[in-house]
Formats: structure tokens, sequence, C-alpha cells
């Protein structure tokens, strides 16, 4: 048995006949693109999902903004960012997307954020609690 040899077509799944597969070019499925480049069709397909995802980006902020604080401040905060926000957000998405220590670093910076904003919070409310609780110096003269 070891010296046996077998008789087979070769390769398992290869064809009988080379010749025939050569013959029929093999056709693409699926959707039918707009361009036979395909650097073109490339092109297409990622201004279609930028735009799709900066519309579906828009409407989400302003969603969880209006729940809070209303229409007019949602579309004035959304709306009317400037280029140096919008460089320091798309900057900082860049950086989380290339690496683990990049996510590290904004979700970081992120948390940090969240937690300076929620004592600043607190101490407006420990100081309003103040205020009224002390009586007001009258002075007799």
């Amino acid at each position: 048995m070891a010296g046996a040899r077998r008789t087979g077509r070769g390769k398992r799944g290869a064809s009988a006949t080379p010749a025939a597969d050569a013959a029929e070019p093999s056709k693409p499925s699926g959707l039918p693109l707009p361009s036979p480049s395909a650097g073109t069709n490339l092109v297409i397909a990622d201004i279609v999902l930028r735009a799709a995802g900066g519309l579906l980006r828009d409407r989400l902020e302003k969603g969880l903004i209006v729940k809070s604080h209303g229409q007019d401040k949602a579309d004035k905060l959304v709306g009317k960012r400037g280029l140096a926000s919008s460089l320091a957000l798309y900057g900082a998405s860049r950086l989380a997307r290339r690496s683990p220590l990049g996510l590290a670093v904004v979700a970081g910076g992120l948390a940090a954020k969240v937690f300076y904003d929620r004592g600043k919070r607190l101490e407006a409310k420990r100081r309003a609690r103040k205020a009224p609780a002390s009586p007001p110096a009258d002075s007799e003269s």
C-alpha cells in the first residue's frame, strides 16, 4: 500500500478538461456597477458612504441634543460647528480608529471631560444650596 499510486484526476476539484474552463470567462455576481473602471466605482462608493454617514451622524447628534436641550440649541450646536472643532473631531476619530492605544487615549480624554463637566455641575449645585441658607448681613447704621 505504501508504494501504491493514485489513479485519479490529480488534484481534487480540478477539471478534466482545462481548455473548457479557459473558454468561459467568469462572470461577476451581484449588482451591476456604474462604471467599468474599478477605481471609479470605489470613488463613487466612498462618496455615497461618506454622505450617508454624515447625514446619519447629524441626525443622531441633533436627536441626542433635542431630548435634553431643545430644537433651537440642537440646530445651533450641530449646524454651526466651526472648522477647528470639525478638524479636532476628525482627528480624534482617526486616532481612535487606527489603534487600540489611540482608542484608549480618546476614550480617556472623553471620560476626563465627562468627569470635569459633572464636577462643575455638582459644584454649582453646592453653591446654589449654600447661598440661600446663609442669612443676608444687615448693617444697622
